[in-house]
């Protein structure tokens, strides 16, 4: 699949847009990284026929809720619980039976979520695909019948292709980059079909993938009504440790970003007065700012800061 932007402003330059926003980076750096020290763990016996890669298989895949062995290939099984902490973790691997899972997984990813990190934010970006996997994973445990452990990004990757079909509905998505639909179409398609696909004898996990398209469209709704500022929860706790570890003198709070642009401090900035370009150090406060929260919530006079910069580059 391909996309083709259509129907939005897209900033240029040194506005912020980015192909590789850095969560997306990281998330994509993670997922990698799991797999290849998945690669080299299934080389490692520690009790044959076992080997390190079912270790981590009982203790960070997400385990269905019983207790006993449940199985781990064709062939063998091994005694796992379930532990809260997999709602994480079975997010970051994925099968080496098959590459084009997790191929597959990170396109989308990708292709889906770059526009809607900058658009949020990184931090809550970041939030939001969490929060997706761990609404997948609980659907599936609760309403699946099955005992196989599960693993894969597909839920949140999910959650984040409804986001991306309700903030941006009429993107065109080229499947085989050669026949355009519409992103509500096409994403409300891939949801009808994964509905209709449960209780089918499969290892794909529809349930997942369910709970991870409810939950992004739930955070959507609510995020709609209320603005959610999920992004403080990081700098809230970062500013909590400063306070209880730094002894030497405190530096200001940050202004705070408002949904509303700052207008009145716009009209004193002359977009052609070439004198008034800042340095590169306020370009890059700028740029922070965008990655916090996203572009949206800049104010006019940081959009035209940023638009006379790229001009004179």
């Amino acid at each position: 699949m391909g996309y083709q932007d259509r129907n939005y402003y897209r900033p240029s330059g040194v506005s912020g847009f980015s192909f590789f926003p850095p969560m997306i980076k990281l998330l994509l750096i993670s997922n990698v990284a799991v797999f290849v020290l998945m690669i080299i763990a299934s080389g490692i016996t520690i009790d044959y026929p076992l080997n390190l890669n079912h270790l981590l298989t009982k203790y960070f895949a997400l385990i269905p809720f019983s207790d006993g062995i449940v199985p781990i290939d064709n062939m063998r099984g091994i005694d796992a619980v379930f532990l809260p902490w997999q709602l994480i973790t079975y997010q970051f691997m994925h099968s080496l039976q098959s590459f084009t899972h997790i191929l597959f997984n990170m396109f989308m990813l990708w292709m889906f979520g770059m526009e809607l990190e900058n658009m949020m934010g990184s931090k809550k970006f970041l939030i939001f695909y969490l929060i997706s996997g761990v609404g997948a994973g609980l659907l599936h445990l609760l309403f699946s019948p099955g005992h196989v452990p599960v693993i894969g990004a597909s839920g949140a990757v999910y959650g984040v292709m409804v986001a991306f079909a309700m903030s941006f509905p009429d993107r065109y998505i080229y499947i085989y980059f050669l026949i355009p639909v519409k992103a509500k179409y096409l994403i409300t398609f891939l949801v009808i079909f994964e509905y209709i696909s449960v209780g089918s004898p499969s290892i794909v996990a529809h349930l997942a993938h369910l709970g991870g398209a409810l939950t992004g469209a739930i955070f959507i709704l609510i995020d709609r009504k209320y603005y959610l500022r999920l992004d403080k929860i990081f700098d809230n706790l970062k500013n909590t440790y400063t306070k209880k570890t730094d002894s030497g003198p405190k530096t200001p709070f940050r202004r705070p970003v408002h949904n509303q642009p700052d207008v009145q401090d716009a009209n004193f900035y002359d977009i052609n007065d070439v004198s008034s370009v800042p340095d590169q150090e306020e370009i890059d406060r700028i740029l922070d700012k965008i990655s916090r929260s996203g572009y949206q919530n800049l104010t006019e006079k940081e959009k035209k800061i940023l638009f006379n910069a790229s001009k004179k580059n």
